[in-house]
């Protein structure tokens, strides 16, 4: 294995009663990204989480954290990892401090670490009232504070952004988007929301009825959705043939030239030759296909 991947699965498989929730699915994550993890919900990004926890037992497959086999190292890697799975759980008519308190004898970490989380999760000044009053934005905030106690090298979230209003999921956002480069963790995060996991990961995987069918980066993932180019041009079936000898794969599509969408350079490159051989420009035009579109297509429509 690399020694930059943190996560790494081979052929991981979870049945139930002979259904699989979760198949032949091989994950790779790099240290110091964040990962998006991706798929409509029943998917089988909790089940898979939870395999990554320790929490379930893989029907078959391997997983390897920090180079180590997950099933024979298993204590001695969850040292390393924090996680928040579904809502945290906390006693409300405690105060942020005693909560974290509470966890924090439970690990063995020191003191001075539940202040440090606290700031990292913008909850000074709030750590004394009880949490029954905190919105559901700061639980979730305390919840992750709760998962960086131990301060891990990897953090895991299922769906932290689920339920919260546009203010608590901005929060939540700008949290785990700073973790990587001011406290050096690699983050996963799912998501069924392909717009969240774009504005926070690097890479994203997809996962549909428990396999893996897209994983790359976020911006593969957009220049694969990517749209088209359209030009309203006076001779358009002339500049079809034009545009295709010159390797821009032209089609017609009601009286206008289409072509895949290509680099600025190009476009210019092809109006330019367009001009050079007598055909007048009325309009160039780019068409995107919406990366919901292009992940709609990637699951399928009966998935959402």
């Amino acid at each position: 294995m690399n020694e930059t991947t943190i996560i790494k699965t081979s052929n991981l498989v979870k049945r139930y009663r002979g259904r699989a929730a979760v198949e032949n699915l091989n994950l790779n994550i790099t240290k110091g990204e964040i990962y998006g993890f991706l798929g409509p919900n029943g998917a089988g990004k909790t089940t898979t989480i939870r395999m990554l926890l320790g929490l379930i037992t893989p029907t078959s497959g391997n997983i390897e954290v920090f180079g180590q086999n997950l099933r024979k190292n298993k204590l001695q890697i969850l040292r390393k990892v924090g996680s928040l799975v579904e809502s945290p759980s906390y006693y409300g008519h405690l105060s942020a401090v005693d909560n974290l308190e509470v966890i924090r004898r439970i690990l063995d970490a020191p003191k001075s670490r539940i202040p440090e989380v606290l700031r990292i999760v913008s909850l000074m000044g709030e750590e004394k009232r009880p949490v029954k009053g905190f919105s559901l934005g700061m639980k979730q905030r305390l919840g992750i504070a709760a998962a960086l106690l131990g301060n891990p090298e990897l953090l895991i979230l299922d769906e932290p952004t689920n339920g919260l209003d546009p203010s608590g999921i901005q929060e939540i956002r700008s949290l785990i988007k700073s973790l990587p480069g001011e406290q050096g963790i690699t983050v996963m995060v799912s998501s069924h929301l392909l717009s969240e996991i774009e504005q926070m990961a690097g890479t994203v995987g997809i996962i549909r009825q428990g396999q893996m069918v897209y994983q790359d980066s976020i911006v593969n993932l957009q220049q694969q959705a990517a749209g088209e180019m359209r030009l309203a041009v006076s001779e358009p079936e002339a500049a079809m043939f034009l545009a295709n000898r010159r390797g821009c794969e032209g089609v017609l599509q009601d009286g206008r030239l289409v072509v895949s969408r290509m680099s600025d350079a190009r476009v210019a490159l092809l109006v330019k030759e367009l001009v050079e051989n007598g055909h007048a420009i009325y309009r160039v035009e780019e068409r995107r296909q919406s990366l919901e579109d292009f992940f709609l297509q990637v699951v399928g429509r009966e998935q959402s």
